[in-house]
């Protein structure tokens, strides 16, 4: 049986990382990428930009899965603005998890979110839609990562701590157990909240 095919909303660095694991991944076949006009005809990887933001209507019309790929630091509000747009187009929006990971039969993970390589998510543990969860990030017991969050690369998630949604986590910021960190809150690399 052939593989559905997955469409990429967004063409930089974090796209990258991306086909790596829905290669990795193996459950789609990337149809293309979606990102500027100016960059049509450019290709990610071996992928082919082969249409913008403009497009994406007529795109799910014709293809039923679709993924934000745009990456996140200072701001949430472009995945979050493509994600919201893909939702009112009614087009699926999987989660991606690399067979690299381990996510808890006991955990929950959101439509949208993808899980990268060497991530752990425990049990109890919950992360909401549109989310980024990166490269050696832990995910501890009870945590909640509330929608459209980016926890970055080898950063540490306590447990029962609650990341409230649009929240940046920096690479390699650890949070204390049980805390509560407010939405669109911007963690620095390294740090540690109390």
């Amino acid at each position: 049986m052939s593989k559905p095919k997955i469409i990429l909303v967004g063409g930089g660095g974090h796209c990258k990382s991306c086909i790596d694991v829905i290669e990795l991944e193996d459950k789609f076949v990337i149809a293309g990428i979606i990102d500027l006009h100016e960059k049509v005809g450019s290709k990610v990887l071996d992928y082919s930009i082969f249409g913008s933001d403009s497009d994406l209507e007529a795109l799910s019309k014709s293809c039923s899965n679709f993924i934000v790929t745009v990456g996140q630091i200072k701001s949430p509000a472009k995945r979050i603005k493509l994600f919201n747009e893909l939702i009112r187009l009614n087009v699926n929006l999987p989660t991606i998890i690399s067979p690299l990971a381990y996510v808890s039969k006991h955990a929950n993970i959101g439509k949208g979110t993808i899980i990268m390589h060497n991530v752990t998510v425990n049990a109890g543990a919950v992360v909401g839609d549109n989310c980024i969860i990166n490269t050696k990030a832990l995910i501890e017991h009870d945590a909640c990562i509330e929608n459209h969050c980016h926890i970055s690369t080898g950063s540490i998630v306590n447990g029962g701590a609650k990341i409230k949604q649009g929240t940046f986590f920096g690479s390699g910021a650890v949070c204390k157990e049980s805390i509560v960190i407010d939405e669109y809150s911007f963690i620095k690399a390294n740090s540690i909240v109390k």
